[in-house]
């Protein structure tokens, strides 16, 4: 009886930080994704040139990650990765493909995602924004991956255009009869704010909205909102209002005025974090409401894009479709109110596929077996590191050429060229030192590669959907 009354004792102080976020009604989520936006581009991690007070507002009252990963480098598989709980060497979603008209690559029906789970939990769950992982009437549409309310775009290839035609709510499409073809297109096209017509809608705007309704509605239940807001992805266009004014006094270029498309997307993005908090605040569910936010990836040069201008990568090697850190590594903030530290901060490196185990816990819920990622929750709360920790974090890119990268440790290794040449040398550099990836050192590691190409080689499993290894494609 002493040896059941000692373990019953161990087990309540382990169960502690569930115990106490386990409440009669668990806590609701919010989790806002920005579209291709650096982790230089907001003001806490040193951006000059684009006000973000609200984003950085959030990093003050809660928590941010220094050393935070998405997915991968481009948007499907990062969100994949996020909804799954699995790396991209694991994922049914390795890449951004799409046929036409509008049909992405599906998520199949074997794929569990956390908002299924959730919604198990007894959780309404809500996203707004971009899908992209699975076309009308196929296996990945929101509704058959746990979403009970969807509105934006199915097809991310749509979602370059800020003007469309049409959106979707839940399985119906939405006509946008005052957008036509030519409201919209590049940087350097006239928008339809631009020409004053009065019945022309901005699609980020009319997805924000229908965000902030469903927010309203959440009273009773437990609710995940999901933000996929498409918000400053290409192209470079939206309402010329006084926020694009501001910018263009600010960066009085020629021509289409890319630096000041971006500027004020990226502002715009900022005012709905503060409507979202706002709205919580009004709502009375700060207590009880986690708010993220974080990118799907590093920031883009197209469509008039101009990531060096902005230091948009803060400093850190690469873009967007690249798999050195300024590619991969995103801005990360989490607020709770009273249960995370204000202006706190942590260098614990993590990633989206630990997100899903993340919120089984904040949930009360098992953590799902068979899964890559790992329970943050103590980092979160403050209480240390977490039992379980990586060894490494893998990541695959199947684009141009095909490539691999492992965080292990203070190591980073990254291979290039992968589809296309047998057995690629791999690059090595010491973040510690060298954050900048500058200096490849593998020629004086020998050890330390040899371990990470072992790490590569059983971190991507064959999938022949999404080839990547020279001998699996030829």
């Amino acid at each position: 009886m002493k040896i059941i009354s000692c373990l019953s004792t161990i087990l309540l102080l382990c169960g502690a930080t569930i115990s106490t976020i386990a409440q009669q009604r668990p806590p609701n989520i919010i989790f806002i994704l920005a579209d291709d936006l650096g982790y230089g581009d907001v003001g806490f991690q040193g951006q000059t040139k684009i006000q973000t007070p609200n984003i950085d507002h959030m990093a003050r009252q809660g928590l941010s990650f220094t050393q935070f990963y998405a997915g991968t480098t481009v948007c499907a598989p990062s969100r994949a990765s996020l909804l799954t709980g699995l790396h991209t060497g694991h994922t049914a979603v390795r890449g951004n493909r799409g046929f036409k008209p509008e049909r992405q690559f599906p998520l199949p029906d074997s794929s569990l995602t956390i908002a299924t789970v959730l919604q198990q939990r007894g959780y309404t769950t809500g996203i707004f924004g971009k899908w992209g992982l699975g076309y009308p009437g196929s296996s990945g549409t929101p509704l058959k991956k746990g979403f009970t309310d969807f509105f934006g775009y199915n097809c991310q290839s749509l979602a370059h255009n800020y003007y469309p035609d049409h959106l979707w709510s839940n399985d119906e499409k939405v006509n946008l009869p005052g957008n036509h073809p030519g409201n919209s297109g590049s940087a350097t096209s006239t928008s339809a704010a631009a020409t004053g017509l009065a019945d022309s809608t901005y699609s980020a705007d009319l997805i924000h909205r229908h965000a902030l309704q469903f927010l309203r509605q959440q009273k009773t239940k437990p609710f995940f909102l999901f933000l996929a807001y498409t918000l400053p992805h290409a192209q470079l266009e939206g309402p010329h209002d006084s926020i694009y004014q501001h910018y263009l006094a600010q960066f009085p270029e020629t021509g289409a005025h890319p630096h000041a498309s971006y500027a004020a997307m990226v502002t715009r993005l900022d005012h709905y974090v503060g409507e979202i908090i706002q709205q919580v605040r009004e709502q009375g569910l700060s207590d009880n409401t986690l708010i993220f936010f974080t990118s799907d990836n590093g920031p883009h040069r197209e469509g008039g894009g101009d990531p060096d201008f902005f230091n948009s990568s803060g400093g850190l090697r690469g873009i967007k479709r690249d798999l050195y850190e300024g590619g991969i590594r995103v801005p990360f903030i989490a607020v709770w109110k009273g249960k995370i530290k204000a202006g706190s901060s942590t260098s614990y490196p993590a990633a989206f596929w630990d997100l899903f185990p993340t919120f089984e816990v904040l949930t009360g819920q098992p953590v799902t077996k068979g899964i890559d990622g790992l329970s943050v929750v103590r980092v979160l709360l403050g209480k240390g590191k977490p039992a379980r920790q990586h060894d490494y974090l893998y990541w695959e890119f199947h684009e141009g050429g095909g490539s691999q990268a492992v965080r292990w440790g203070k190591w980073k290794g990254v291979r290039l060229n992968v589809n296309t040449v047998a057995d690629p040398p791999l690059e090595l550099y010491d973040l510690e030192q060298d954050p900048k990836e500058i200096s490849n050192i593998a020629a004086q590691h020998p050890d330390i590669v040899k371990q990470i190409e072992t790490d590569m080689r059983s971190s991507h499993q064959y999938n022949k959907d999404w080839p990547l290894l020279k001998e699996e494609i030829h």
